[in-house]
């Protein structure tokens, strides 16, 4: 197999067990993440790994272009379905008594996941289909220059839309659980989710200029005349 193919199923496993790990984890557990200098912040962990699927797509989009990160966001949507559906095929069949070591566990976390999965669905396709649009429209508008604007751009302009699509779908199914019952706790929850976010997409920057000055070559595609000081 070519380097090329080798490091984009490597970006697409990033992407994919970052997604599923925070389906499957989700809002079984909030964390409070010190941050310095700034308030802590009280977010889902499955939020933990999510940002991650950010920047595994916009180096995808850098460097294979908008159609295969479009396809990595397809293939992450039907693993969505995949993973609900094991689920659900395990909660249906039978117990075997005496043998399962914590059954209980396992029904508490398909309890929280089945809601989050559903909307996690939802918000994903919607966030980071736009996210792959953005990331190019950003790209064309600076003809290629700004590697941090359309990170960061697209980034932060998806993930608006992704902590209201899950956090409102979740809440109107009463996914949240029973301290999360009025529309001012939501906005605090969105605000706490998205600002995690945000930060990431800020600390992510590097990363993805390291990615693709790393990568590109890898890759075999031209370096462009990029300006890292802008």
């Amino acid at each position: 197999m070519e380097t090329k193919e080798k490091i984009y199923l490597f970006l697409a496993g990033i992407f994919i067990v970052s997604l599923a790990l925070g389906n499957v984890v989700g809002i079984t557990k909030f964390v409070v993440v010190p941050i310095p200098y700034f308030s802590d912040l009280i977010i889902p962990a499955g939020l933990l790994a999510y940002p991650i699927t950010f920047l595994a797509t916009d180096l995808i989009c850098e460097l294979y272009g908008k159609e295969r990160a479009q396809q990595v966001v397809w293939t992450g949507f039907w693993m969505n379905v995949l993973i609900l559906f094991l689920m659900w095929l395990g909660h249906t069949l039978p117990d075997a008594s005496g043998v399962s070591g914590a059954t209980s566990t396992f029904e508490k976390v398909y309890e929280f996941m089945k809601p989050n999965v559903i909307a996690s669905m939802i918000a994903y396709l919607i966030a980071q289909s736009i996210d792959v649009r953005l990331f190019h429209f950003w790209k064309k508008l600076t003809k290629g220059k700004h590697l941090w604007l359309r990170n960061c751009g697209s980034t932060m302009g998806s993930q608006v839309i992704d902590t209201v699509c899950i956090m409102t779908i979740l809440f109107l199914s009463d996914g949240l659980g029973p301290d999360v019952k009025t529309w001012g706790v939501l906005f605090s929850l969105m605000l706490k989710s998205y600002l995690f976010k945000l930060l990431f997409a800020l600390v992510d920057t590097p990363l993805f200029y390291l990615g693709v000055q790393h990568l590109t070559p890898k890759v075999g595609l031209v370096p462009e005349n990029e300006d890292y000081s802008k």
